[in-house]
């Protein structure tokens, strides 16, 4: 059955994204900036752990809209010399003192990104009472003191850099600023600073971001201890409990990092390494044991018959990831079709060195802006991570005070073959993010495929809700099979509203040693960098600033 989607013929693009290569390694990152603040650490010396780290930090003043200080998330990092993967969680907690009555359910509400019933005032997706204890510094410190090898002074001069010269506003900006205007406008601080005058800030201005340069250089010089239990909790615990939100100090410093061995798979001769069952990892490695049963010996080329296997094998995993979080009841059919259709956010990086060594990294405010709040006196934006968990009793996602977020849909993936990573790939897009992920690892371990083929291919998404989506750039032939077995929606890969997740990555052969870094092409802001010392754009300071 042929389901009717606006999004079946109304752009009149061909997008494609340029690789970067070099031998010397390579950053991938939702925007060129953060992922050239990224090589610029391999460029002075650094490893892949110094790379992502100062990729992640820079994402802050270049993509406040998706990820940063106020967020959450998941690292995995292959140590070539040691032979082995570690992963890194810094996922958000509950406040201890964190109470149901204050969400209750409102069936007039829409579902929250993970598929939980809304509440009333929106409370657990938008404004103070949304946020928890985010993980992100905590996280990216942990990474840096254990795996990295440069100063977090020289590795966070890029992005204190960046933040002091302001957010450049192109068209892409305004576009999810206007998305969000909304939620935003709730938040005074917020509404100050991406709404001038009321209105989604312009095209060619400039915005600054009050104090956020300065909280970064506090961070370089303090690291997590100061963000946690220092000078800045005490900032950031005084904001939060004056606009309504239970954390509390204690709540931060009791803060940790779980640092542990990742889940595997195994798959035509490669082992992936994904954050596990907290994440999209298990899903994935359900869906590839699926579709090697399906395909035990893959054709030279991806036929009909192999976008099938995809499909029900997406499928499958989903509705078990569905019936384990209890949003699907093991006799569910499916979930409606609107189920999951949040492809909006998140930030994905990867990063590889030259002596191999590996990082995927995915953090997340959750939702576009998360809460929409920033705090005055940080100028950071924050989660909105309470929507992370189910407001009914009863339930493994239940909310309860402390509790750790322990059901996401990111992804970040190392695969490794014969001891040698060979390429990372993340996505952001919520619900989209784990079918683009395993996909086009699919397609490089099942047909050879190299990386920027594998992104560039023609996708579908699928989560068990009813129906699978198709991009029209399938052959008639594989869209008649998939027709066959399921409803269909048709829907081209855009630039807004992303409709199979923004996919970056990183690979390198060890034969050659050369690597290769490229996001997503429906993300005109993302891109990969090589090796060269970090410079601002040429025309940093011809927008007019526009302060708050």
């Amino acid at each position: 059955m042929l389901l009717p989607s606006p999004h079946a013929d109304s752009d009149n693009w061909t997008l494609t994204t340029p690789a970067v290569r070099s031998p010397r390694g390579a950053v991938a990152a939702q925007h060129r900036l953060a992922a050239r603040a990224g090589a610029a650490q391999l460029n002075a010396g650094g490893n892949a752990i110094d790379a992502i780290v100062a990729t992640a930090y820079a994402l802050n003043a270049v993509e406040p809209w998706m990820c940063g200080l106020g967020g959450s998330g998941f690292m995995v990092i292959w140590l070539a010399r040691e032979q082995r993967a570690v992963a890194l969680d810094f996922q958000g907690t509950l406040a201890e003192a964190i109470r149901l009555t204050d969400y209750p359910v409102d069936p007039s509400r829409p579902k929250t990104p993970m598929g939980f019933p809304g509440v009333v005032d929106d409370a657990n997706i938008a404004g103070y009472r949304s946020i928890t204890v985010p993980g992100a510094v905590a996280g990216l410190d942990q990474a840096l003191t254990r795996f990295g090898s440069r100063p977090r002074t020289e590795v966070m001069a890029p992005a204190i850099a960046l933040a002091e010269r302001g957010l450049q506003v192109d068209w892409f900006t305004t576009l999810q600023i206007a998305l969000c205007a909304r939620t935003l406008s709730r938040d005074p601080t917020s509404a100050a600073i991406y709404l001038p005058d009321g209105h989604p800030a312009a095209p060619e201005s400039r915005l600054r971001i009050p104090q956020l340069a300065d909280t970064l250089t506090e961070i370089a010089a303090g690291g997590a201890e100061t963000f946690y239990r220092g000078e800045l909790a005490t900032k950031i615990v005084a904001d939060l409990q004056a606009g309504g939100s239970r954390l509390s100090h204690d709540d931060l410093a009791g803060y940790t990092v779980r640092e542990y061995t990742p889940m595997m798979a195994t798959h035509r001769g490669y082992t992936l390494y994904t954050p596990g069952e907290a994440s999209g990892g298990l899903r994935q490695r359900e869906m590839l044991a699926h579709a090697e049963t399906a395909m035990p010996v893959p054709p030279a080329r991806p036929t009909p018959a192999t976008w099938v296997a995809y499909a029900e094998a997406l499928e499958a995993c989903w509705r078990q990831h569905k019936i384990r979080t209890g949003v699907l009841a093991p006799s569910a059919r499916h979930r409606d079709h609107s189920d999951g259709e949040n492809g909006a956010c998140t930030s994905s990086m990867s990063a590889v060195d030259a002596e191999g060594n590996m990082v995927a990294l995915t953090y997340t405010l959750l939702n576009r802006f998360g809460s929409g709040v920033t705090l005055p006196q940080t100028g950071m934006l924050m989660n909105d991570s309470v929507s992370y968990f189910d407001p009914r009793p009863g339930y493994p996602t239940t909310m309860a005070g402390g509790k750790r977020i322990n059901s996401s849909n990111m992804c970040p993936t190392v695969a490794v073959k014969d001891g040698k990573a060979r390429f990372s790939v993340g996505a952001s897009g919520g619900n989209l993010i784990m079918p683009a992920v395993t996909q086009v690892a699919a397609l490089m371990m099942d047909f050879g495929m190299s990386l920027e083929e594998a992104v560039h291919l023609p996708r579908l998404d699928a989560s068990h809700r009813g129906s699978i989506r198709v991009d029209p750039r399938l052959d008639a032939a594989t869209l008649a099979a998939l027709e066959s077995r399921f409803a269909l929606e048709i829907a081209q890969q855009r630039v807004f509203p992303k409709l199979y997740a923004c996919v970056s990555g990183v690979a390198r052969d060890p034969a050659s040693g050369e690597c290769v870094g490229l996001s997503d092409p429906t993300q005109p802001i993302g891109g990969g960098a090589t090796p060269a010392p970090f410079q601002l754009d040429p025309l940093a300071d011809t927008p007019p600033e526009v302060r708050p």
